[in-house]
């Protein structure tokens, strides 16, 4: 008989698919309050909580914590001793990398703006960029710039891979962050999904957008704070270059933000992941925990240990 684990979870999704399995004890638990129990096998927090709720599994003896992002900046701050918690990798990146793409798409091929002149009952053709041909810089190779450039390829564009470090991947040589201000000049479009850390706060600055040529296009799927939003909005009100934001600093971003109003400007509000890709992909990636949970293996994902 399989050992019987205890899981808590808060969202109906999971509690409903978890609780068919008899061999788990399925626990209702937010962590707005006290946990339920001393001991909980498997914690997933609810996909929207405050980070600040970690701090609840005080006191709460488990084998993982395990997340339903992707991102894990912030969480170290909010962890008691002793907890081993694994992100999200896996669940989000497809869908990460369709948004990415029809940001893309809409703001190279003036989607946004038919979408405005319709809205005034007005014929509004005109000539756009094309993707097909252009120059597109991936700030960030991991999981999300991946997936992003497995999508791109068949559009016909020229891919220059960037991340922390230079290395060759199978599909071809990635550029360290260090040769940027070199790279960015030749870019038509730059997509960053570089994770947030101290050394990425802001690493896109007045110099970054300065380096940008003329009329490219700039995309955030990774984290607002990667971007020093003065600087963003200072150049988006130049009209010198375009901008597709998925994330932006502070969020959510407040009604009435000077952003919204700029036409070079596009903005989704942070649903990268948000679709319906990311239930089936998390029940699958919970379910892989609990067998390496029960097999005393390694769980996948681990990104800290407090």
């Amino acid at each position: 008989m399989a050992e019987r684990l205890s899981v808590s979870v808060s969202e109906d999704y999971l509690f409903e698919a978890l609780s068919r399995d008899p061999s788990l004890e399925v626990l209702r638990w937010d962590l707005s309050g006290p946990a339920p129990r001393e001991v909980i096998d498997l914690v997933i927090p609810d996909y929207l909580a405050a980070k600040s709720r970690l701090a609840r599994l005080s006191g709460v003896r488990s084998r993982l914590v395990q997340s339903q992002s992707i991102g894990y900046d912030g969480v170290e701050e909010f962890l008691p001793p002793g907890v081993v918690y694994a992100n999200a990798a896996s669940v989000h990146e497809t869908s990460t990398a369709e948004l990415t793409l029809g940001l893309i798409i809409a703001a190279q091929r003036g989607l946004a703006d038919f979408v405005r002149a319709a809205g005034r009952g007005h014929w509004a053709f005109d000539y756009y960029p094309s993707l097909a041909d252009r120059r597109v810089l991936l700030l960030g190779y991991g999981g999300v710039g991946q997936a992003v450039e497995a999508r791109l390829v068949p559009f016909e564009v020229d891919v220059v891979r960037v991340a922390r470090r230079a290395r060759v991947a199978p599909a071809g040589p990635v550029h360290g962050v260090e040769e940027l201000r070199e790279l960015l000049p030749e870019a038509d479009v730059v997509v960053v999904s570089l994770p947030l850390s101290d050394e990425t706060h802001h690493l896109v600055d007045a110099d970054f957008f300065a380096a940008m040529k003329d009329g490219a296009l700039f995309v955030n799927v990774g984290r607002g704070p990667l971007v020093d939003t003065e600087a963003m909005l200072a150049s988006a009100r130049s009209g010198r270059l375009r901008f597709a934001l998925d994330v932006v600093e502070g969020e959510p971003l407040p009604d009435g933000h000077p952003l919204f109003a700029l036409a070079n400007v596009l903005i989704s509000p942070h649903v990268g992941g948000a679709t319906s890709a990311m239930h089936p992909r998390v029940l699958r990636l919970v379910a892989r925990q609990i067998e390496r949970l029960r097999r005393g293996e390694e769980a996948l994902n681990v990104v800290l240990r407090s």
